[in-house]
């Protein structure tokens, strides 16, 4: 579909085909998601399609969608390079669906590795600040060189059998070295070191604030929404793959991604960027998947896949309402935008909607999610009970201050009059706060899956 949206470039209307094709890839797995017609699992030589890759999928699409509705005022009404913008944004929903779909693990890491060029692309192309080019640096650096062993691991066992196949390479690798000394040690940081720095985990996690603060709404959106899933997406199938039953094997991870969560949830309340405090606050709700990824249960597996896709909605919007604040008030600064209650009270609304979604509350995704990750981990240890209770408490608490940050206070006095916000700003609001809530009803999906 993305190849063949491609073919409308020489278009005047190439922008709007393109928001055309991707709103209608995304009503079709709407549509078979809500009909149950796609709760089955397809594996081959070709492709690995279950559940999680169609919800991945749906993300992807939906986040595209968004992105160019999003970025309609700054890059397609001022002409800002639009129809190349649009191009990037398509060529990465066309490398992402590949990513989750494909069961080759050398597709799968080339195409993995494939969707950071066009995230560098829309970060150094429609960035705001001369300081992209070194958060793209960072970000660049970080991935690639962390993956890098992951590739000589793939490529050794695939050599083995001359099988590139995803299950039986990741059963050589069991095999070969499960009963050598150090196999865990092995498996945290040659195989999950790539997937944990692109979620990212606690200590490599320094390149997602930076990335996050320099990108434009598009590639703030696109990095919190899809990106930051393909490591828990390459996570869950390893772990799929590789078999590992003894949970004690991963007690470092565990032990960073509890310690990570509490205290990057500290970290929030240090912050006076609104952009940076969103971006530490997705590393904290990327620990919390971490721990239901590792409690090796089916609640905690669920719990993992509801949070991703949730957060993938609700973080992506508050990007997107950091970027039409900042439109309003020409800062990002929590001390200086203030009064957004008196000077745009429907602005405050929405900011008081997806606020209290990443406090997850109730009927969003994320409480279903924690509902089901935060019993399997206790259950695993009672000793994660109160660092799993200050990570909660403290989610709630920050998302407090953005929201009483952002919005009360005095009006400020370097304002001029503006309007209220237009109509795409408010649809692409609605559709972030729209699948966030009712996909609710149909998250028995990820049981049937599991």
């Amino acid at each position: 579909m993305s190849l063949s949206l491609l073919l409308f470039y020489s278009f005047e209307l190439f922008w709007y085909i393109s928001i055309w094709g991707l709103g209608v890839g995304c009503l079709f797995c709407v549509l078979n998601i809500l009909s149950f017609q796609f709760s089955f699992s397809m594996y081959n030589s070709f492709v690995s399609i279950d559940v999680m890759s169609v919800l991945l999928v749906l993300l992807s699409l939906w986040i595209s969608l968004l992105m160019l509705l999003s970025s309609q005022l700054s890059v397609k009404m001022v002409d800002n390079y639009s129809s190349v913008f649009c191009v990037v944004i398509l060529v990465l929903n066309l490398v992402l669906i590949v990513t989750f779909c494909v069961s080759s693990v050398n597709v799968f890491y080339f195409f993995f590795e494939a969707s950071l060029i066009p995230t560098l692309m829309i970060i150094l192309g429609w960035g705001y600040q001369p300081e992209r080019l070194q958060a793209g640096m960072y970000m660049i650096i970080y991935t690639v060189a962390a993956s890098l062993p992951l590739l000589f691991c793939l490529m050794w066992g695939s050599g083995v059998f001359n099988c590139y196949n995803m299950f039986v390479v990741f059963l050589v690798l069991k095999y070969k070295f499960w009963f050598l000394p150090y196999t865990w040690l092995f498996f945290i940081l040659v195989v999950l070191l790539a997937f944990l720095v692109k979620l990212p985990m606690f200590l490599v996690h320094l390149w997602l604030p930076k990335a996050h603060v320099e990108a434009p709404v598009a590639g703030s959106m696109v990095l919190a929404a899809v990106l930051l899933k393909l490591g828990g997406y390459g996570v869950i199938r390893m772990y799929q793959f590789y078999g590992i039953q003894v949970f004690n094997m991963f007690l470092v991870v565990v032990f960073l991604s509890l310690w990570g969560g509490l205290l990057t949830s500290v970290i929030c309340f240090r912050q006076i960027d609104f952009k940076s405090l969103i971006a530490y606050s997705s590393v904290g709700h990327m620990a919390l998947m971490l721990l239901g990824i590792f409690s090796n249960t089916s609640w905690g597996w669920s719990g993992a896949v509801v949070v991703m896709i949730s957060h993938g909605f609700c973080s992506s919007a508050l990007f997107s309402l950091a970027n039409f604040t900042y439109e309003k008030s020409y800062t990002r600064s929590l001390f200086v935008s203030k009064g957004l209650l008196i000077v745009i009270p429907f602005l405050s609304l929405w900011w008081f909607l997806f606020c209290v979604m990443n406090m997850a509350a109730p009927p969003s995704l994320n409480l279903v999610g924690e509902l089901m990750i935060f019993p399997a981990v206790i259950f695993s240890s009672k000793y994660y009970i109160f660092p799993l209770l200050f990570m909660s408490f403290f989610a709630t608490v920050y998302s407090m201050y953005l929201y009483s940050g952002v919005n009360h206070g005095g009006s400020p006095k370097f304002l001029s009059s503006f309007g209220n916000l237009k109509d795409v700003n408010v649809l692409v609001l609605f559709l972030h706060w729209i699948p966030a809530n009712f996909l609710v009803m149909n998250s028995e999906l990820v049981f049937w899956w599991l």
